[in-house]
């Protein structure tokens, strides 16, 4: 059974690690920056989905099997940076950041999910983190797997309200940018970059 105090003290290190920006903070970013708001609530949806799977996969094993095989840790950061640099360099070449086109309802919203998903799936950061935070609050003879479930359940939803506070915050930001006379064109730049930061951050990623 949860003790009270196991469960603040779980959800008090889920939230500030929550609102520290990494790797799906700046993947939302970038995306509501890239298609508005609804690309952004699609990119949250994708990287709590992308969460849940690191969750489910902590739970059955499958995250320590990665932890401990370094060749198959690197395989993972590089594969996952290299997607990131591709989103990157697309978003450098996108000549209409703003315009009409780029904000298409359903292919974008299509789009930021299957690119949230395979973001976090591809992020080995994610999974070591459950690895390193949830044991330590698991009550001694409770079911692994369950518990794994409901802590890593909790901080991927403290970890999407986060996103959303971010998708909120940029959106709002973009609106009063394009009432502007003259809009700037760094917030195209800007997608661009942060695609290229978290890839960074990808790779940098190490499992001390």
């Amino acid at each position: 059974m949860i003790s009270p105090s196991q469960l603040i003290g779980f959800v008090t290190a889920a939230t500030i690690l929550a609102l520290i920006p990494g790797p799906g903070i700046l993947f939302v970013l970038a995306q509501t920056v890239r298609g508005g708001r609804s690309a952004g609530f699609s990119s949250a949806t994708g990287t709590a989905i992308g969460g849940m799977a690191h969750v489910l996969a902590g739970a059955v094993g499958l995250s320590a099997i990665v932890y401990s095989s370094s060749t198959v840790f690197e395989g993972a950061k590089i594969a996952g940076a290299i997607y990131l640099f591709i989103l990157g360099y697309k978003a450098l070449r996108a000549q209409t950041v703003f315009s009409a086109e780029v904000v298409e309802a359903m292919t974008l919203r299509s789009d930021s999910i299957k690119q949230g998903i395979a973001t976090e799936v591809l992020n080995p950061k994610t999974a070591l983190f459950f690895l390193a935070l949830i044991p330590q609050f698991i009550p001694t003879g409770g079911n692994i797997a369950v518990y794994f479930v409901v802590f890593g359940t909790i901080s991927v939803a403290l970890n999407t309200l986060a996103d959303l506070i971010v998708v909120f915050s940029a959106n709002y930001l973009m609106r009063r940018q394009r009432q502007s006379r003259n809009p700037s064109k760094s917030f195209g730049y800007f997608a661009s970059v942060a695609y290229f930061a978290i890839g960074v951050l990808a790779l940098k990623a190490d499992r001390k």
